[in-house]
């Protein structure tokens, strides 16, 4: 008699297993190749393959009352990248492409956190810095929990979207979010979110150097950063870790595709 297999893992890295049976082959996903203009190179890429990284689209970054704006930086280029991640991350959804929030969650006590990590947002010592409250509404400066760490109320996130919090500037630097991609199969990595040259250009160089393949979205991107980082930004990308493409260029790819 045949015992029933049961399934142990998250495909496509599952086995099937019962008392007797290991079944450890994990059966292939079947390919969805989807053709992508980028600003260098024509892409062909696996969309079963594939997952966006949204990262610290956040209220301390994003939002009028949020962090950045307390210490007097304009967010406005914050903001940009609402409107075409609202179009664009509901039709990723649809075609089972993984959205990943990448968002700054500290731990209340801070245990995990630098004095240098520390003496970037609070340089002084004595402003508000990570785990304060912010004096317009006592939010706790991203901490994990509170409003100043939540994704802007603009942005909906869903059941079956990934959430991570991290520590650093990098995404993967002490969290799980490697073991997740790799668990998931997803080797084809879209980055969009905020700051371009700080957080984003950290996480995607990172999944550079573990060998991911790594596509910046640049109007779901931006920074308050002065114009030559975004530039510097851009440059980069394509040089040495990368490609650029756009939104609308993704919308396109999947339209061709007639899913």
């Amino acid at each position: 008699m045949n015992l029933p297999l049961r399934k142990l893992g998250v495909p496509p890295n599952a086995w099937a297993v019962n008392q007797t049976l290991a079944d450890i082959t994990r059966p292939p996903q079947t390919p969805q190749p989807v053709i992508l203009s980028t600003e260098t190179k024509t892409l062909r890429f696996d969309l079963a393959k594939a997952a966006i990284l949204v990262i610290d689209m956040q209220n301390d970054f994003c939002h009028p009352d949020g962090w950045l704006a307390h210490i007097g930086v304009d967010v406005t280029p914050a903001r940009q990248p609402i409107a075409p991640l609202k179009t664009l991350l509901p039709r990723l959804r649809d075609v089972d492409v993984p959205v990943v929030w990448i968002n700054w969650g500290n731990r209340p006590d801070l245990l995990n956190i630098s004095a240098g990590s520390l003496h970037v947002y609070n340089p002084t010592g004595e402003g508000v810095g990570l785990g304060d409250p912010l004096p317009s509404n006592g939010a706790m400066v991203l901490m994990a929990g509170s409003w100043a760490a939540g994704v802007v109320e603009e942005l909906q996130q869903t059941p079956s979207d990934i959430q991570v919090d991290k520590y650093r500037m990098s995404g993967f630097w002490d969290t799980p979010l490697d073991s997740i991609l790799r668990n998931l199969g997803r080797t084809t990595l879209f980055f969009a979110g905020v700051n371009a040259d700080q957080c984003v250009m950290t996480t995607l160089q990172d999944a550079n150097f573990l060998g991911y393949d790594c596509v910046l979205v640049k109007d779901c991107t931006a920074t308050t950063s002065p114009e030559y980082c975004w530039l510097a930004t851009l440059y980069n990308v394509k040089q040495c870790f990368g490609f650029v493409t756009d939104s609308q260029a993704v919308l396109t790819a999947l339209n061709e595709l007639n899913c």
